[in-house]
């Protein structure tokens, strides 16, 4: 190790706390299961940003198709007052540290499905979303730097210095970035 992360204290080596939070991180943001969630015409896109074209695995990202195995939605579509509710328990289900991307603008807002009665005016009601990918339906390329931004965030995260509370809403369920098409 470097003299700038590890202290000699006789036979106790001590190693600061931000050196295994950069690894720790490093590894979580290279190893990203998001889980298969496509609702509609979204969920095409979805499909096309796996694709050899777009290809988001060369970032890490595998998709699975449970949610107990899976630390990302990626929710791509339409989302019905129907679908909420397997919505909200598939996220319940996913393992923490959960993040949520919203693909799309019915995800985000309804799109220009908003009147109808049936459907969701956003995700973002139900689960605390994470990324918003605006478009409709967003190209490839707006999912990947979405993704590339969930990365930005798992690698700010502190995992000994200040842990978050497991089950604990955060304060700040905002918005943190917002991806232009």
């Amino acid at each position: 190790m470097s003299k700038h992360y590890a202290q000699d204290v006789g036979q106790v080596v001590t190693t600061r706390t931000s050196f295994i939070d950069d690894i720790i991180n490093l590894a979580r943001k290279s190893s990203i299961f998001y889980l298969l969630f496509g609702l509609a015409c979204c969920g095409i896109e979805l499909m096309q940003t796996g694709g050899p074209r777009a290809d988001i695995d060369r970032f890490g990202s595998v998709p699975r198709a449970t949610p107990r195995q899976s630390d990302l939605m990626i929710v791509a579509g339409t989302l019905t007052y129907k679908m909420a509710e397997r919505c909200r328990l598939l996220y319940e289900q996913m393992a923490e540290p959960k993040y949520v991307i919203s693909m799309g603008s019915c995800a985000s807002c309804g799109g220009l499905f908003q009147y109808a009665y049936s459907v969701c005016k956003g995700v973002d009601k139900l689960v605390p979303v994470d990324i918003y990918v605006p478009g409709c339906p967003p190209r490839p390329e707006a999912l990947t730097e979405g993704l590339m931004r969930v990365q930005d965030k798992i690698v700010r995260e502190r995992w000994f210095s200040a842990r978050r509370k497991i089950g604990q809403p955060e304060a700040s369920l905002g918005v943190d970035y917002k991806v232009t098409a």
